[in-house]
């Protein structure tokens, strides 16, 4: 039986994040996702003889950005290269990339795999353009290529060989993706192949130093499958040593239904892509006031805003992961709590409960949620101030607030006569109603099973038609339970 515990998993990951940018990167063809194949495309994005490309300004802030987010050093004098390489979807016969100077070098991105925090390095951020896209399942007797995306900028994300498992890759990908849609240079979508990666991976005897024979893994469409692909094609790994076997250097691919790893071809080198200097785009100079600038106008990353929201907020570690998660989230959470004096748990406890909830129902993101900050935190400090019970709160008039945007919570609480009682000579009668109701509850309550409480507190609650202030409910309960 094979001991893979003797094995150290060696990957490294290159993500190809596409920037949402207006146009493309040489030329000015739209990159809108979903138009009809082929209508996005225009003499310089198919490669025409005679044309010539012109650089994209805000693809290369956006580059800039994401370097400057993941602490790399950025490049000041840059240049494109051809990489030369023939495929159907790749109308120049070559790509324009970056080679010897990726704009963005060095650097790291921290994640937190298994409950331990570390930095994965990263070899660089670099540009480069896109390629069409090649479908094979629309002909039976031919592949039909689409270059609507043929041109978009692109930066791939390369780090060293420093992931050591797929739960590692998995924490690793949701901290890209989430960098990318904090800076909001990419939506992050592996579905629709906007944030694509290929897996490197190796393995080795553990205490080893030299790295074992890498196969890439191409066509990994979602943060789970590269997990699956790691942990499936490793194991394939060892399985050749132990059986004593060589490892080829190869491409491959995964088949996410059944669950293997195929082979595309043997693995090219460098040498292979006859990559030289662009003789069509001349080399550029970033100027340190322009790169400054940028550097200024970063939002205030995920790792800062966790932290803020334990140390100045006072929340959990737990509740501060999931605010921060996606930026709109944890811009709206701060919104309401600009309203709410003392609300950063409060209204913590609501983003996560009800307002989570219903996002989660109707498959909707906090963008859409049609409730405003403004009035959430209204309804907020009804609760707070006590005159509203969080169980009212939470049903009746977050749902009368959901279908209707435009009302005020204050005054569908007087419309609803949901105001919350909290005069104890107007809830007295109702909790004597309550135990002369459950009367044989009462008797086994003061028998010890002190359980029961609950079952009081919501009958009380059920008469009162939600309206009784618990906190009153619970001091009449316990004096009148005493006697």
């Amino acid at each position: 039986m094979t001991d893979f515990n003797k094995y150290e998993i060696v990957v490294g990951l290159e993500v190809h994040a596409q920037l949402q940018t207006a146009s493309k990167l040489f030329c000015g063809d739209s990159i809108a996702f979903g138009a009809e194949p082929n209508t996005h495309v225009s003499p310089v994005t198919l490669g025409h003889p005679g044309t010539l490309p012109k650089m994209n300004e805000k693809a290369v802030e956006y580059a800039i950005k994401m370097g400057l987010a993941c602490n790399c050093e950025i490049e000041q004098q840059n240049y494109f290269a051809r990489k030369n390489y023939f495929y159907p979807d790749l109308p120049k016969g070559y790509q324009v990339s970056q080679h010897t100077t990726p704009i963005c070098k060095g650097g790291f991105i921290k994640i937190a795999s298994e409950g331990k925090e570390r930095n994965i390095r990263l070899n660089r951020i670099h540009m480069e353009e896109d390629a069409g896209k090649s479908i094979h399942d629309i002909d039976e007797n031919f592949t039909s290529v689409d270059y609507n995306r043929a041109g978009t900028p692109l930066i791939e994300i390369v780090t060293e060989p420093d992931i050591r498992s797929g739960d590692e890759a998995f924490a690793y990908l949701t901290e890209v993706r989430k960098l990318v849609r904090y800076l909001e240079i990419c939506d992050g979508n592996m579905e629709e192949g906007s944030l694509r990666c290929d897996a490197n991976v190796s393995v080795r005897l553990k205490g080893e130093e030299k790295l074992g024979t890498k196969v890439e893994v191409k066509n990994l469409n979602s943060i789970r499958n590269v997990k699956r692909a790691i942990e499936i094609e490793s194991a394939r790994l060892i399985d050749i040593i132990e059986s004593g076997g060589e490892v080829k250097q190869q491409t491959r691919s995964f088949d996410a239904n059944n669950g293997t790893t195929f082979s595309i071809r043997d693995k090219e080198d460098a040498d292979d892509y006859r990559y030289f200097a662009e003789p069509d785009l001349t080399p550029f100079s970033l100027q340190e006031d322009f790169i400054e600038n940028i550097r200024l106008s970063l939002p205030e990353l995920p790792e800062a805003r966790k932290k803020k929201y334990i140390s100045r907020f006072g929340l959990s570690e737990y509740d501060a992961t999931l605010l921060t998660e996606e930026k709109n989230t944890a811009d709206y959470y701060e919104q309401v709590t600009d309203f709410i004096k003392d609300g950063y748990k409060p209204v913590a406890n609501w983003m996560i409960g009800p307002v989570k909830t219903w996002l989660n129902e109707q498959a909707k993101t906090i963008a859409e949620f049609p409730v405003s900050p403004a009035q959430l935190s209204s309804l907020i400090n009804l609760v707070q101030e006590g005159k509203l019970s969080f169980s009212v709160a939470s049903t009746r008039l977050f749902e009368k607030l959901l279908a209707d945007t435009a009302a005020n919570p204050e005054v569908l609480v007087q419309q609803m006569n949901l105001m919350q009682e909290s005069d104890s000579s107007a809830i007295e009668p109702i909790v004597d109603a309550a135990l002369e109701k459950l009367a044989d509850k009462v008797n086994e309550y003061k028998k010890g099973k002190k359980g029961l409480l609950a079952l009081f507190v919501g009958e009380v609650m059920k008469q009162s038609k939600g309206k009784a202030d618990p906190k009153v409910v619970n001091e009449l309960l316990a004096k009148k339970l005493k006697s």
